[in-house]
């Protein structure tokens, strides 16, 4: 296959979902966002042996690949339920956090414009302590960071599963048309066997003719 094929894009799209995914899995660390980190890092997985896969022509890891895309299409619209919303779902539930802390996403403190406002707690003296009160002055919302996020691992898995399907379509035509050739044709090697096969053939029937008889008799 070429450069210029869609064996390249798929490496292109591989690599970049690998960016993606280690930009999304950093926010997410800073987030404490435990489920969304378990999912990452097997996504990293799958794209790796993926982009393996298209490299080294194994069609069977294109297809691990392919289904593991649709797979994390799914996730990513649950992502994006999750914080719109929808369903009954609660941006501000600990889901995502697998009930074992109260964090939310990293943007919800650190996005765009916003100013995190905090104030001494009551109560206690001589201590430098502080409770978070709120965050104003936030340029976008981190529900709809979160949902551009998403969108985009949508987008790029999309492109990503068409290309992979198309990728081992083509690698099992290549083998196909290859064996059709005669690459693992074991025909030749019929034609090998086939001389000895028939030099003892013909020394048989020559003995058992009447001039192999006489010619035992004479002996």
């Amino acid at each position: 296959m070429g450069c210029c094929t869609g064996r390249c894009t798929l490496i292109f799209l591989c690599a970049l979902q690998l960016l993606a995914a280690l930009e999304r899995q950093v926010f997410d660390f800073l987030g404490y966002q435990w489920a969304p980190i378990l999912a990452n890092f097997l996504h990293i997985i799958i794209v790796i042996l993926g982009l393996f896969g298209t490299i080294q022509y194994r069609p069977r890891y294109i297809v691990v690949y392919a289904i593991w895309t649709a797979i994390w299409v799914t996730w990513n619209i649950f992502i994006i339920c999750f914080y719109l919303e929808v369903g009954g779902l609660s941006k501000d539930s600990e889901l995502l956090t697998f009930n074992i802390s109260r964090h939310q996403s990293w943007w919800s403190e650190n996005g765009p414009g916003c100013v995190r406002k905090e104030a001494s707690m009551s109560g206690i003296k001589g201590l430098d302590s502080h409770s978070y009160i709120s965050v104003i002055g936030c340029a976008l919302e981190y529900r709809y960071i979160e949902v551009m996020h998403s969108s985009f691992q949508i987008l790029i898995a999309l492109v990503g599963f068409v290309y992979a399907c198309y990728v081992v379509s083509v690698f099992t035509e290549e083998e196909d048309s290859f064996d059709f050739i005669g690459g693992f044709d074991p025909f030749p090697l019929y034609h090998v066997n086939e001389k000895p096969t028939n030099l003892l053939f013909k020394q048989t029937y020559l003995l058992m003719s009447p001039a192999g008889f006489s010619g035992m008799a004479g002996m």
